[in-house]
């Protein structure tokens, strides 16, 4: 929650469907922003929990390669045991924010290849 509160306040005028993270059981956004050959991520909730976490993926995933991206296995954040720590829904959610997360790189990938 720590990490939600001090975390930069995202621009109202990103806050639209497209960015929203669906299956949260709180609005969620999270926007990436194409620099070179990098993806940066802002993002934000109304919810302080699920804005806590949906920052910290933003962190961990901003300044990398859609290649990196997409080469890396999700399942690491098990490690975490992070569903010992959330509720099932809101479980649900950090894994549909790292559905997104895979969603912006492949699309990134996909427009290179082109």
């Amino acid at each position: 929650m720590d990490f939600g509160k001090n975390s930069r306040p995202m621009d109202d005028t990103l806050k639209i469907r497209e960015f929203e993270v669906p299956g949260c059981q709180s609005q969620t956004w999270l926007v990436p922003h194409f620099i070179e050959d990098k993806i940066y991520f802002s993002a934000d909730s109304v919810a302080l929990i699920s804005k806590g976490m949906v920052c910290l993926i933003a962190d961990v995933y901003s300044g990398s390669r859609s290649q990196d991206i997409n080469e890396f296995d999700q399942k690491e954040f098990d490690k975490m045991s992070l569903s010992t720590l959330l509720t099932p829904g809101r479980n649900n959610g950090v894994h549909s924010m790292l559905k997104k997360v895979k969603f912006y790189a492949k699309k990134e990938d996909n427009k290179v290849a082109v």
